[in-house]
């Protein structure tokens, strides 16, 4: 602590950018650091050091040449930061030893240079800094606690600091010397008399993040910030290293879940003070790897509503401080404390035994296959973390870092979760669906779309025109769909309509990786239908396309829809996963467009925007985002039993359901929860299936149910698949197949 330091190392630096009230909030490279030692007991003052610092980046603005007089040759030959910041700690280490005292305190103008500048930077090149920079006096505060009629200490300078105790400006003209040399007088003045002034406002710099349960006692808006565009694997402690220099509250950081229960890129960061949370909204867009972040100011009620409120089973399990914690998702249902134990192994123990885990259920107590592990260091916590994707029984168990803030995040969701005996029947067919919103062009295997992942938040039609170039021309028209979030706000996603299949690829050729405001793009080639089921809330990955949940996104804007006309509703994959607003639908209206077809509800403004009022939100699926959304459990079979009730007559066929696709349809019941089309394929090896005639089922949280509907050329085909396969074994699993028609 100052109060006790037997001397001050007054300190300035200087970056490669913004420099003064700004300096850090450009992300620049420091490249100037002066230091000089003063005794406070002797009043006497050391050697002054000036060093030059290498930046890996060479490159100076135009404001930092004019204001340090520096030049990219002098820094060309100088050290970097590492070597700099050892140099530094040896010649501190060596003065105050030569002067007989034990402690040193840093002594700044300004803790910018401590707090946005030297801790992110030694953050990003994974530098240890000395321990003198985790506390510092700000001269400015002290100088007016002994003159509190200076004025303000934000409107404190050094050199109104020398004028008001009535001595002269220094003279000297190199940048950095002048300052500190500025600050030597300004310090001996208010040691002497007759302030005879004592250091004790020190200031400090959390060495690591406290993680913790957040206390439901209001929380200071002036203290609380949105982080967005985090990546998705993004833990509690990298979003604090993101602000390293900047002291987060305990438990003050709290990851954000979407709609589905996975992470949505967005966190709710608490700080101690408004002061600290002003530091952190300069950050706005500086870069986590190759990402850059959003920092807005955000409220306490939103802060709370994430990390706040929990049961005392919860607030009991994170009561141990200073814990690390592990999600484990994919257990078994039968699974105990003592297999999950012994899953874990020796390597990791888990902190306290089984009182160390908490199992998430439903409010009628039935596990979820969801669980959270403490582990008392990183070191058991990694050790943990080697065991993703290993066997426990017959199911492979995924492991994932956690929060606080997302132990209790899940907890509410599932305990929230309404019980199946007050759900409504389910709205399955044989009542008339509608394939697809009315605004969405009808479905369609030619791959003449494209998809734009990762554009920048701000990023609006406009900028997509210009991004596309010379290749607007073949955008057809209103074929621009913007995807929201639950929020309302954009998602980062796109999907653009091109005249033919050719232009789609050349703009996916063209403009893949392609930088759009400082965030490059990727373009994909995709089809009408893959479009139509990801804007529906299904996803699109390596592994094929994800049926989605039961409600629909929000597209924006929905003036640019009206154009379509709405197509005859022929049932596809997507109608099996109708949502709830159609629970109601109108009386079937006849058709003559197909003998094939649907009843369908006619265009009308109030569905149009009862459509876009219940929406979900629209993420991609990583692996490090499992889904923490309420199961809402379908009777078992109730999808494929409805598909298999064609068989039975129908009192209007024109307007009974149909599949598109001709053939004998199969049910396969007890598949694995992470079965793909190409297993499906691989198990049936050798009846020459395409993917399409594969469909995995889903219950209403966009899970797969362990079922599937497969359809074979004919009947014949279908009973010897089933005659073949049925009760065979499926990844370990036993497989029942039942001919529906």
């Amino acid at each position: 602590m100052a109060s006790h330091s037997d001397t001050l190392v007054v300190f300035f630096g200087a970056t490669a950018g913004a420099n003064g009230g700004k300096l850090g909030s450009d992300e620049r490279e420091i490249i100037l650091l002066v230091w000089q030692i003063v005794d406070l007991h002797e009043k006497k003052v050391g050697k002054l050091h000036r060093c030059l610092v290498k930046p890996d980046t060479l490159e100076l603005t135009e404001q930092c040449k004019e204001e340090t007089g520096l030049t990219l040759d002098e820094l060309i030959k100088a050290e970097p930061l590492d070597q700099v910041l050892q140099q530094f700690q040896q010649s501190v280490s060596s003065e105050v030893k030569c002067l007989g005292r034990n402690t040193c305190t840093l002594c700044v103008i300004n803790p910018l240079v401590i707090r946005q500048a030297l801790h992110p930077e030694a953050s990003k090149k994974n530098l240890v800094l000395p321990e003198c920079f985790f506390s510092f006096v700000d001269v400015r505060k002290e100088f007016q606690k002994c003159c509190p009629n200076a004025g303000p200490v934000q409107k404190l300078t050094l050199t109104s600091m020398l004028e008001y105790v009535g001595l002269p400006a220094v003279s000297e003209q190199l940048t950095g010397v002048r300052e500190v040399r500025s600050m030597v007088e300004s310090v001996l003045c208010i040691l002497a008399e007759p302030y005879n002034h004592k250091f004790t406002c020190v200031e400090t710099v959390k060495y690591k993040f406290e993680s913790g349960t957040c206390k439901t006692e209001p929380v200071d808006s002036e203290t609380v910030i949105r982080a967005r565009g985090l990546p998705w694997q993004s833990s509690d402690q990298d979003i604090a290293r993101f602000f390293k220099g900047l002291n987060i509250a305990k438990g003050g950081v709290a990851l954000c879940l979407n709609a589905q229960g996975r992470r949505n890129g967005e966190a709710l960061v608490r700080f101690v003070n408004s002061e600290h949370r002003d530091l952190a909204l300069e950050r706005h867009k500086h870069h986590m790897g190759s990402r850059y972040i959003e920092v807005y100011k955000a409220t306490g009620e939103e802060f709370l509503k994430i990390a706040g409120g929990t049961s005392n089973e919860v607030a009991q399990f994170l009561s141990k401080e200073n814990q690390v914690i592990i999600r484990m998702r994919g257990l078994p249902f039968t699974a105990t404390p003592q297999e999950v134990l012994s899953f874990l192994g020796p390597d990791s123990p888990v902190t306290d035994g089984a009182e160390g885990l908490l199992f998430v259920k439903y409010p009628d107590g039935r596990p979820t296959g969801d669980a959270f592990v403490l582990f008392s260091c990183e070191e058991y916590a990694q050790n943990a973390l080697k065991k993703h994707k290993q066997i426990l029984g017959k199911r492979y168990i995924e492991l994932f870092r956690s929060t606080a803030a997302e132990v209790q995040q899940v907890l509410n969701r599932y305990m929230s979760t309404p019980l199946i005996s007050t759900l409504p029947p389910s709205p399955i067919m044989p009542v008339p669906v509608l394939a697809t919103p009315p605004f969405l062009p009808s479905a369609s295997s030619s791959r003449d779309c494209v998809r734009l992942r990762g554009l920048p938040y701000t990023a609006g039609i406009e900028d997509i025109l210009e991004f596309m170039g010379d290749h607007t021309v073949d955008i057809k028209p209103h074929g621009v769909h913007m995807v929201l979030n639950q929020q309302g706000r954009p998602s980062g996603d796109a999907f653009i309509q091109m005249k033919s299949p050719d232009k789609a690829f050349m703009v996916a050729q063209k403009c893949h990786k392609k930088t759009m405001k400082d965030r490059y793009v990727e373009v994909f080639q995709c089809s009408t239908e893959e479009m139509s089921i990801v804007l529906m809330g299904g996803t699109l990955n390596r592994s094929g396309l994800s049926p989605p949940p039961c409600k629909l996104p929000c597209l924006s804007p929905p003036t640019a829809y009206t154009a379509f006309p709405t197509p005859p509703a022929i049932l596809s994959e997507a109608a099996l996963y109708q949502p709830p607003l159609l629970a109601a639908p109108r009386p079937p209206q006849t058709t003559t467009h197909s003998p094939h077809t649907l009843a369908y509800y006619p265009p009308h403004p109030h569905l149009y925007m009862n459509m876009n009022m219940n929406y979900t939100a629209y993420y991609p699926s990583p692996p490090v985002s499992p889904s923490t959304v309420g199961y809402f459990a379908a009777p078992p079979g109730a999808v494929a039993a409805a598909v298999a009730a064609q068989s039975h007559p129908h009192p209007h066929p024109a307007t009974a359901p149909v599949l598109s696709q001709p053939g004998a349809l199969v049910r396969m019941q007890g598949l694995p929860y992470n079965t793909g089309v190409k297993d499906i394929l691989s198990f049936f090896q050798g009846y020459q299936l395409q993917p399409d005639a594969v469909l995995i089922l889903y219950n209403f949280s966009g899970q797969c149910s362990g079922e599937a509907l497969v359809t074979f050329p004919s009947e014949e085909i279908a009973r010897r698949a089933v005659s073949e396969h049925s009760n065979h074994h499926f990844y370990g699993q036993q497989v029942h197949l039942v001919l529906c028609n």
